[in-house]
């Protein structure tokens, strides 16, 4: 049976967490075992106290003392899928924009041989719903651009719903990620291609969450900005 872990970063989605680690878990069958580990960052709203009470012997949760990224969050699930020799390990969002129903379709990509799974917003022209234009037009230029700087073949570099190979994930040094925020998604794509890993990605509608407040902010857009320079540069010096 294979064991796979879905990583889900939360602060304040107390309105979400209990509906969505339900739709994870019914995937799992007897050739496949689905388990949710909830990193919380000190959630105010008791997000991580629900997590705990959460009935099931598949969920796990982190609480952090405070906010700490989403990318610490995700190397931490990194980490924890390694040691307790996972076979697949998901990054995924709380607040159903990330629809569960594509986890399947990940699984059986991955399984063809590729090392890293990205559901993608832009590989079949624009897949996104309830987004305002003017973060439309800021996210698909975001992706023109790093494409530009990195030379990166991912059409959505931004993409925050992925799925990895955990023995593939282990041979990257988790230790010196850089980033933090949403540009951390990128890093770790450019991560997998220095090191000739097999990337693909699969068509998802990304829609709007349902529920809380997103979590966008100007800071987290120029540290991706940056940092996509930053990755080039240090590329070119062997420091990935």
């Amino acid at each position: 049976m294979k064991k796979i872990l879905v990583i889900i970063p939360t602060y304040n989605e107390a309105e979400n967490i209990l509906n969505i680690i339900p739709e994870v878990l019914k995937f799992s069958n007897e050739n496949y075992e689905f388990n949710v580990l909830v990193v919380d960052d000190n959630s105010p709203d008791g997000t991580a106290k629900l997590v705990e009470d959460f009935p099931s012997d598949h969920v796990y949760i982190l609480s952090r003392e405070k906010k700490s990224g989403l990318g610490t969050a995700y190397v931490f699930g990194f980490k924890y899928a390694i040691k307790n020799n996972y076979d697949y390990v998901f990054e995924m969002d709380a607040d159903f924009s990330h629809d569960p129903k594509y986890l399947p379709k990940f699984i059986e990509k991955i399984e063809t041989g590729y090392d890293l799974v990205v559901g993608s917003r832009y590989v079949n022209g624009v897949s996104v719903i309830n987004w305002p234009i003017s973060r439309l037009v800021l996210s698909y230029g975001a992706n023109i651009y790093t494409r530009w700087v990195t030379g990166l073949k991912v059409k959505d570099t931004t993409a925050g719903f992925m799925c990895y190979r955990v023995t593939s994930l282990s041979q990257i040094n988790l230790d010196n990620i850089r980033s933090n925020g949403y540009s951390f998604q990128i890093e770790m794509k450019f991560k997998f291609t220095k090191s000739n890993f097999k990337i693909t990605e699969i068509p998802i509608i990304f829609i709007d969450r349902r529920a809380g407040s997103s979590k966008m902010s100007r800071k987290v857009v120029y540290e991706a900005y940056f940092m996509v320079w930053k990755l080039k540069i240090r590329s070119w010096f062997g420091k990935l």
